[in-house]
């Protein structure tokens, strides 16, 4: 039986000069990259609706659209929710 994947999506929504956030994009870079997931980041000093949003929470980590974490990102989470 041949079973069909699709290429997960990890979102890192911060802004610049947050040390949170690079910490967490080294985490998300690593996770992703074993996963074979695509990384996209967004900055919430360029998009109002996100900045509303997330501004309390930053880093946010979204895998496939839904919020995984904020804050700081636990690699072995993160491998477990690309896994499932």
């Amino acid at each position: 039986m041949c079973r069909m994947t699709t290429a997960r999506t990890v979102t890192l929504i911060g802004k610049p000069g947050c040390h949170l956030c690079d910490d967490a994009r080294a985490v998300v870079q690593e996770v992703a990259a074993e996963a074979g997931a695509a990384v996209v980041e967004q900055d919430i000093t360029q998009d109002e609706e996100l900045y509303r949003r997330y501004w309390e929470q930053i880093p946010v980590v979204l895998v496939d659209g839904e919020q995984h974490t904020f804050w700081r990102v636990d690699a072995e989470r993160l491998r477990r929710a690309l896994a499932a």
